[in-house]
């Protein structure tokens, strides 16, 4: 689209196609944004003039998008993210009736995820959360505003533009299934001796579990590498890998499953987490209710993560190196 085009969009029409995208019905979206089924129609057939493209095609009884509709979507929506919170004064922030969507980025600790959830669904039953993984421009997407609060391990040094607050740092704890041949003689040796696996979220200095703890030296022999921390209590429970993390990451997936916690047999320093955002909405009053929610539940939870996996509920090893 040249410039000359973009003069002759309509903000509307955007608002129209984002519904769309979302119902997938022309009723539904006429219903949401207070137009007749005509006027939505009419604002379809402008934008698909405007963009030379269908965007939504009738198959059968629902409107389906094309390619390049899918394409543009992920594009428009933080847009009009945008201009919705820059034009809607703080004080029209209503929990209880805002159909604000968040954007979290954060690796997948699911006992936080689930109440954070539950708590938002109580107090906005509206208000949606897209938990999104950290990637290599989490710095950028937060200081632009496409991302609303993200979480950092390590002490990097943050850019200009966000803020941030720091939370209590955590402690290694390395996880096994229960009938792991390691357990009966935990030590330096089977430190070295069996495979691990390791999560990396992201290959930049946002992953809040490094690749290689520091302390470690690289001593481990790191067989399986994988993005994602949601599959790792499963793998862990059918295999002979060992995992060293957060105890918050899997201390309530032990007992589902059948895995053994165990204090690492080399030193390795905790780590500071802190939680990020743009400073351009330090002030906005959605922004500060989400963050309050997110850093008060994961303080609580990695506290009570710290005390279930410490002192004798860890399998200690014959010597500390």
């Amino acid at each position: 689209m040249n410039e000359i085009d973009l003069y002759r969009i309509d903000l509307n029409l955007l608002v129209v196609f984002e519904s769309l995208m979302e119902t997938r019905s022309v009723t539904a979206t006429a219903e949401r944004i207070g137009r007749t089924q005509s006027a939505v129609s009419h604002s379809l057939a402008r934008l698909r003039e405007q963009l030379g493209d269908p965007l939504l095609v009738r198959v059968g009884g629902e409107m389906q998008p094309s390619p390049f509709a899918e394409m543009i979507i992920d594009d428009i929506r933080p847009i009009l993210r945008s201009i919705r919170r820059v034009i809607a004064p703080r004080s029209l922030f209503d929990p209880a009736t805002s159909d604000r969507v968040f954007r979290i980025a954060m690796p997948t600790l699911t006992k936080v995820i689930a109440e954070v959830s539950k708590r938002v669904e109580a107090e906005a039953p509206h208000v949606r959360i897209e938990w999104l993984p950290a990637h290599h421009d989490v710095y950028a997407a937060v200081s632009e505003g496409m991302i609303d609060l993200a979480h950092l391990g390590g002490e990097p040094r943050l850019p200009e533009g966000l803020e941030h607050q720091t939370v209590e740092p955590f402690s290694w704890v390395t996880f096994a299934r229960a009938g792991h041949p390691a357990c009966a003689d935990w030590g330096i040796d089977a430190w070295h001796r069996y495979p691990h696996v390791m999560v990396n979220v992201t290959r930049s200095m946002q992953n809040p579990f490094p690749v290689t703890p520091q302390g470690d030296g690289g001593a481990r022999r790191v067989s399986a590498m994988i993005g994602d921390s949601a599959g790792v209590a499963s793998l862990l429970g059918k295999s002979d890998f060992l995992a060293t993390f957060p105890a918050i990451l899997l201390a309530w997936d032990m007992d589902v499953f059948g895995l053994r916690a165990l204090r690492p047999p080399v030193d390795l320093a905790p780590v500071l987490v802190r939680f990020f955002w743009s400073s351009r909405l330090a002030n906005d009053a959605g922004g500060i209710w989400i963050r309050s929610i997110v850093i008060e539940i994961y303080r609580r939870l990695q506290a009570e993560a710290e005390a279930k996996l410490s002192g004798d509920s860890l399998l200690q090893p014959r010597a500390i190196k």
